[in-house]
């Protein structure tokens, strides 16, 4: 298994689609729905801009293996949550459901958070309304388009497993306009 230390995330300003590029591979991801933004705020629908650890994987073990990364890795559970409520004491941390203040579900009905990595993003101390949630994931395609998110990264589960084979807790994810 190759390793890397950065994967570079590009987009033109504005767009909800960029590059992502790996050890040589580029692939078409799917950004937030307002592009890259410089200055994340809650509910924004922008991806930030800026060097991103990755933090862990969450997988859904009833959908898939846990893939082969170097990545920690923890199996989600119908419980596992993350709260979006800015002015929570664990805003933008993992939560159990049910949760009494506004809290994201991991366990999805679709199968966007089949595979998640949790990216290093306003979490180190977490500051309240610049952004939470902020995950690399799974693509929602549309006719053989991506669809953009809520401010994640997102790819096809194929270009994932290439990208996750890649990682190590020393990857950092580089995001940035062109």
């Amino acid at each position: 298994m190759a390793s890397s230390t950065e994967i570079l995330v590009t987009a033109k300003p504005d767009e909800p689609h960029g590059r992502l590029i790996v050890d040589g591979l580029d692939f078409v991801c799917a950004l937030g729905r307002a592009g890259l933004v410089g200055d994340k705020r809650e509910g924004d629908g922008g991806t930030p801009l800026g060097i991103f650890p990755l933090r862990e994987l969450r997988y859904r073990p009833d959908r898939l293996p846990a893939p082969a990364t170097g990545l920690p890795a923890q199996p989600t559970t119908p419980e596992d949550g993350w709260c979006d409520a800015p002015q929570d004491p664990a805003y933008n941390r993992p939560v159990r459901l049910p949760y009494p203040s506004s809290a994201e579900t991991m366990w999805r009905d679709d199968h966007l958070y089949d595979l998640v990595i949790v990216l290093g993003h306003n979490d180190d101390p977490p500051r309240p309304g610049a952004g939470s949630a902020i995950f690399f994931h799974l693509a929602n395609e549309k006719n053989g388009i991506l669809q953009p998110t809520e401010g994640c990264i997102a790819l096809r589960l194929p270009d994932m497993l290439k990208v996750l084979s890649r990682c190590t807790p020393r990857t950092r994810m580089r995001i940035g306009t062109l």
